[in-house]
């Protein structure tokens, strides 16, 4: 497959939709929903949703009933970027390209952008079709759990906890887990949930988002030591600066590299059972590993 132009097409109907579901800007009160936008609109490379539209795909799905649940995943994708850029955060001034939400708008605004665009996304949660397997309190309990203080958050927290302190591999493995590929595994599995996935169909695509979440994180700390901040898109070297747990931190880079590499292949394992209709997850997984941005 062309991998380059599936995603240019998918980005296109997400955003789409997305424009859809958010109220325009002059909505009152206007500046809320400038902020929200702003930071939605930035340019975002819609990995969660385009991997949750895959995901229906793979299971048979139709990407029209899975696209609520992908735009839900993207919105609360950058809530918490608008609130780990915050100054009582990481501190950041430059995330998809451009200036980050609290730089234009203000502390005060960006943390209610955050808010409001978690908020939105269990409304466009409750547009979701729902199969027969999985009613819309399943769907609603899959999102709320991922963003919880028990996944996203908890991940949050032991980051933040982290800054500065020698940390074991086994508590990386749980900020990443929790931080990183909690959103990613819920996007893929809402995806399969939308298209009516047996259990077994959909215990693969959990086994195929766990280990592509944590490869997508490892090669995330990779890159933010090693490209500029021009091709990230987002200031690069923060995560040293800021003494994170990273990967190249904790067991350096070559090892870090050979653990995404492991981590994908895991990935790709979990999809045997999908044959050809994986096709798409596979060319996925390979593209994430092979990305340098």
């Amino acid at each position: 497959m062309e991998l380059r132009r599936y995603l240019t097409s998918r980005q296109r109907l997400i955003d789409r939709a997305l424009d859809h579901f958010l109220p325009n800007e002059k909505t009152k009160p206007v500046t809320i929903h400038k902020a929200m936008r702003y930071s939605l609109f930035a340019g975002g490379k819609r990995l969660r949703p385009i991997l949750c539209l895959a995901a229906a795909e793979a299971c048979g799905g139709k990407i029209d009933n899975a696209m609520p649940l992908a735009c839900a995943m993207e919105c609360i994708h950058t809530y918490s970027l608008v609130h780990d850029d915050l100054p009582s955060m990481d501190n950041d001034d430059f995330r998809r390209g451009r200036a980050t939400c609290h730089k234009v708008f203000g502390d005060g605004i960006a943390v209610l952008a955050g808010d409001a665009l978690l908020t939105i996304a269990f409304e466009i949660v409750s547009h979701a079709k729902t199969p027969h397997r999985y009613d819309s309190s399943t769907l609603l309990r899959e999102v709320a759990i991922a963003a919880g203080s028990r996944k996203l958050i908890a991940g949050q927290v032991a980051d933040l906890e982290a800054e500065g302190k020698k940390v074991s591999r086994a508590d990386l493995r749980y900020i990443h887990e929790n931080k990183t590929a909690a959103i990613l595994t819920a996007s893929v599995c809402l995806g399969a949930m939308s298209a009516n996935a047996t259990a077994k169909e959909l215990a693969a695509i959990t086994k195929f988002g766990r280990s592509l979440g944590l490869a997508f994180q490892v090669i995330d700390d990779i890159l933010d030591v090693t490209q500029t901040s021009e091709k990230l898109g987002k200031s690069a070297g923060k995560d040293v600066a800021a003494q994170k747990a990273t990967y190249p931190a904790v067991i350096g880079l070559d090892a870090s590299r050979l653990e995404a590499k492991r981590l994908t292949k895991q990935a790709h394992s979990a999809l045997s059972i999908f044959g050809e209709k994986g096709e798409t997850l596979h060319a996925l997984a390979n593209h994430l590993l092979e990305r340098d941005y």
